[in-house]
């Protein structure tokens, strides 16, 4: 039991740690719900897999995946990969009232270098913006976002795409004659 424990900690540690900068702070401190058709735990390689449609939740964050692996080191979390078609994650913006969104054929997260890949068919989408590439990558302690296209793509499908909204302008009191 104390092994299964552990396993849905480092998958809950590495989905708050992959979630850009300004999520939802209060998560941390909701419960985990997971849901798997299998789990297996691996206590001498430490290493933790759930198959099959996984759903994990907390608070405001949702992932979704046909698969996740976390390995864990003796520091703890050390990496997570998310499989599905696609893997999706949404999570509130901290003290905002909207959300950011994630889709991609994969999800990996480095905790030793914060480094997030969302990678094949990547999609990131916040108020209204999104960003669409073959992969992103971000880096939760620059801050620093690399979107990167499919090699030598001839079409608009397989390049880099950005759609930014105008945000809405305040309203500049009436002049008084």
């Amino acid at each position: 039991m104390q092994t299964l424990k552990t396993g849905v900690y480092a998958v809950l540690c590495a989905v708050l740690l992959i979630s850009p900068a300004h999520a939802e702070k209060a998560d941390r401190d909701k419960p985990v719900n997971l849901e798997a058709d299998t789990v297996t735990l691996d206590d001498i390689k430490k290493i933790s897999v759930y198959q099959g449609n996984v759903i994990l939740s907390q608070g405001t964050l949702m992932l979704r995946a046909d698969r996740v692996q976390v390995t864990q080191n003796a520091g703890g979390l050390d990496k997570i990969s998310a499989v599905g078609r696609p893997v999706a994650f949404r999570q509130k913006l901290d003290g905002r009232d909207e959300f950011i969104e994630g889709f991609s054929d994969r999800i990996e997260f480095d905790s030793a270098s914060s480094q997030l890949e969302l990678i094949g068919q990547a999609r990131l989408r916040r108020d209204g913006d999104e960003l669409r590439g073959a992969q992103i990558s971000y880096n939760a302690d620059t801050e620093f976002y690399k979107v990167v296209g499919q090699p030598g793509a001839q079409t608009p499908s397989g390049r880099v795409r950005a759609v930014i909204r105008p945000k809405p302008r305040a309203e500049q009191p009436a002049a008084k004659p």
